[in-house]
Order: C-alpha cells, then structure tokens, then sequence
C-alpha cells in the first residue's frame, strides 16, 4: 500500500485517461492492471509479433513498458493541469523476457515538485511463476499547465 497522498483528488481518472489517450500502449496491448498513488502495475500479454531473433519479447518492448509504468506511477502524485514527460531512464537486463504474460511494477522513490524518481521492475509469468527481467530507474518531469 502506497504512503503518497495524492496532490489531484481525481488522480485516478486523470491517470487512466493519460494512459488511454497513448497509442504506443494501445498498440502493444499494454492496460493498467493496478493503480494507487505512487504505484502502477501494468499488464501485457505476449505477441510473437513483439520478438526479436531468439524468441524473446525486445528489449524496446520491455522498455516501453518499464517507461509507462514510471510515468503512470509518477503521474499519480502530480497536482491537476499538469502532464508528464520522461526526462532520463536506465534499463538493466536481467534475463530473457520469455512468457505467457508480462507485468510492469513501478513505484515513486521520491516525488518532487518539478522532478519525480521511480524504481520499477517487469516480470515474466510462466505457468504461474513469475521472473524478473528488467529493471528501471526513472526521472520524470511535470510540465505545469499543460491539461
């Protein structure tokens, strides 16, 4: 359970309707699966269309998914009139992201006026097991007055 307050009362629609209006997200079959101030699970299910040669869902894929997660995560603690922009992010590869389903976790460390830092990690599921295969770090940016 999340120890942030919300800024935005209506944290929850304006979050969901940010992520909805996406078409990246829409395209990869990316949903919000959980969402609480300062914390996001997303969820996606595996496409061969998103493979690279060995079978594996693209590190871009994963990637993706991971920035959504920081932004959504973040988004959550921002006063209304704003709107958010990834500024900086590093990936770590884990293991080969190999599974029937994938979830994106991400949660803020330190939320800020301007800038908000997020950890978050995706998951490989597997026949009921789940294998961390990536983790992110994240810096993000609310653009003020920007509905």
């Amino acid at each position: 359970m999340s120890s942030f307050q919300p800024k935005n009362p209506d944290y929850r629609a304006v979050a969901t309707d940010m992520f909805e209006r996406q078409r990246a997200m829409q395209t990869l079959g990316i949903s919000i699966a959980r969402l609480e101030p300062g914390e996001v699970e997303l969820a996606m299910s595996y496409s061969p269309d998103f493979t690279q040669q060995n079978g594996f869902v693209h590190a871009g894929i994963i990637t993706a998914g991971l920035d959504n997660a920081c932004g959504v995560a973040a988004f959550t603690l921002m006063p209304a009139g704003c709107d958010i922009l990834t500024v900086e992010f590093k990936t770590n590869l884990l293991a080969p992201a190999k599974g029937e389903r994938f979830a994106f976790r991400a949660h803020v460390v330190k939320p800020g006026r301007t800038l908000t830092f997020c950890e978050a990690g995706a998951y490989a599921l597997n026949d009921g097991v789940e294998t961390l295969v990536a983790t992110m770090t994240g810096t993000l940016m609310a653009l003020q007055g920007r509905e």
